[in-house]
């Protein structure tokens, strides 16, 4: 099962995509983490042109999120609020039914004195708009700071990496449960 990753940042050198690849490596058996890359290429959202057929970087978003069994999220804060090309990606969702009812997760990284609070009351307020269903339990603070990057781009730091391990294992109960009870 795949569980689609993430990260509202575009930067290369991004804490948050550092945090989603190491997130790669520490996936439950049976699940696979698959990144998600194509939000730079994804047009500035307008619902009029929301209509068939759609430009092939929406209809690769939306597929890629069809076909995963959970979201797991991980953006910056910028400006004081979710980065605007990550918030063109969540607009593309929203009244799809791409996202509805899918298990869906964050992981905040930021190591600054707000931890990014705006950014994830503006993410939570977003995903209730698309349905989906956010699993608390796998929603966790861990802040990262470059250092904790090592050359490969992957958290060397083993209380992250734990943190991170529990809020995959939360995320995959999650959609077993789903699973079962479906």
């Amino acid at each position: 099962m795949d569980i689609l990753m993430i990260s509202g940042s575009l930067r290369a050198s991004s804490n948050n995509s550092a945090l989603l690849r190491t997130a790669r490596t520490l996936m439950p058996d049976g699940f696979h983490g698959v990144h998600y890359d194509g939000m730079a290429e994804l047009p500035h959202f307008n619902p009029d042109d929301d209509l068939d057929p759609l430009p092939a970087s929406v209809v690769d978003l939306r597929t890629r999120i069809t076909e995963s069994a959970a979201l797991l999220i991980c953006t910056p804060e910028y400006a004081g609020a979710l980065p605007g090309s990550f918030k063109n990606l969540l607009d593309w969702t929203v009244g799809g039914i791409e996202i509805g009812d899918k298990p869906t997760a964050w992981i905040n990284v930021s190591a600054n004195s707000t931890k990014a609070a705006n950014a994830y009351a503006s993410l939570r307020l977003v995903l209730r708009y698309t349905g989906a269903t956010i699993v608390d339990k796998a929603c966790v603070h861990l802040p990262v700071v470059p250092s904790m990057v090592d050359a490969r781009g992957l958290i060397d730091d083993d209380w992250v990496r734990d943190g991170v391990a529990r809020s995959l294992a939360a995320l995959v109960a999650h959609v077993a449960s789903a699973a079962t009870i479906g």
